[in-house]
């Protein structure tokens, strides 16, 4: 139910972004987003040798995949996060049966914590973007996409730890090593852009930024070794053409996503001469959002440039 998912072209979006766009559409399976074609291969594999439990840290989307996948197969699952993580996204953890453990800080916090847990209770930690699994999950968006029938040119990917821009990144530069791989990241959470254009690791005090999903401070060194191989290049956009393509994804397509859904689009509005006349796929990644704040910016003033 994680796999093959839809991937089609909006042609409705192709006037505004002056380009041909293709979606590969990741949020219609039980838990909105990508993440749980890594943890179905966590669990499998943590079940065959007989674990009984595992622990991750989480913004949200991980955890509520974790939580599904080891629901599934009778493993103890515990999710570390923020206090501060979208609610919508904590409430659903705990109702896939997990147990939930909140930190004060940022997503960094909870991942400290988080290790401190794996070390005391001797359990798997699931680290997103480092471990394995988590990237090879990501790579089957890649097989899909090389094996769809229609070519592109671009595709767009969002950049937080680095799991799905490596998974899919690797995939895409062996098997249609023409088409650019773009991450695309929030100018508010700059950390692993920053890294990738410097060829080290840069890390911020602070990240400031709706799209939660990707807002990391300290990139994972080994992951960055990984994307130095396979991006293209990466972009930083503006909050303000996050929400806007937020607001076309709504208007144009009838999806509703989380920001970090929509930071491909974003990059297509900054920067619409770099793209015409483009086969541009964007990955809508995932749509657990609080509904409130998807009101407050789906329904905010005229989109830039109007």
């Amino acid at each position: 139910m994680f796999l093959d998912t839809p991937l089609y072209r909006c042609e409705a979006l192709e006037p505004d972004l002056g380009c041909a766009v293709s979606i590969k559409l990741e949020t219609a399976n039980p838990v909105r987003s990508f993440k749980a074609r890594g943890t179905e291969l966590v669990a499998s594999r943590l079940a065959e040798r007989g674990s009984r439990a595992v622990v991750c840290a989480s913004a949200g989307n991980l955890g509520q995949a974790l939580a599904w996948s080891g629901r599934g197969r009778g493993l103890d699952v515990t999710v570390v996060a923020s206090r501060f993580a979208t609610v919508a996204k904590l409430e659903r953890i705990r109702a896939l049966g997990a147990r939930l453990e909140l930190v004060d800080g940022d997503h960094e916090r909870a991942r400290e914590r988080a290790a401190a847990i794996a070390r005391r209770d001797g359990i798997r930690l699931v680290e997103d973007s480092l471990d394995i699994e988590t990237c090879e999950g990501a790579a089957t968006i890649g097989l899909e996409l090389v094996d769809s029938a229609a070519s592109f040119d671009t595709v767009l990917i969002a950049l937080g730890g680095g799991a799905l821009a490596t998974g899919v990144g690797h995939v895409v530069k062996a098997m249609a090593p023409r088409a650019e791989v773009i991450c695309v990241q929030p100018l508010g959470a700059p950390a692993m852009t920053r890294s990738w254009h410097r060829g080290r690791v840069v890390t911020t005090d602070s990240a400031d930024t709706i799209a939660d999903g990707v807002a990391g401070r300290c990139p994972i060194p080994a992951v960055l070794d990984d994307l130095l191989l396979v991006a293209d290049d990466a972009v930083l956009v503006e909050e303000a053409s996050i929400i806007a393509g937020m607001r076309m994804l709504l208007d144009h397509a009838g999806l509703v996503v989380e920001p970090s859904a929509a930071l491909g689009v974003a990059a297509l509005l900054e920067d619409r001469d770099r793209f015409a006349g483009r086969h541009v796929v964007t990955i809508v990644c995932g749509s657990n959002v609080d509904v409130d704040a998807y009101h407050r910016w789906t329904r905010a003033g005229p989109l830039p440039g109007s």
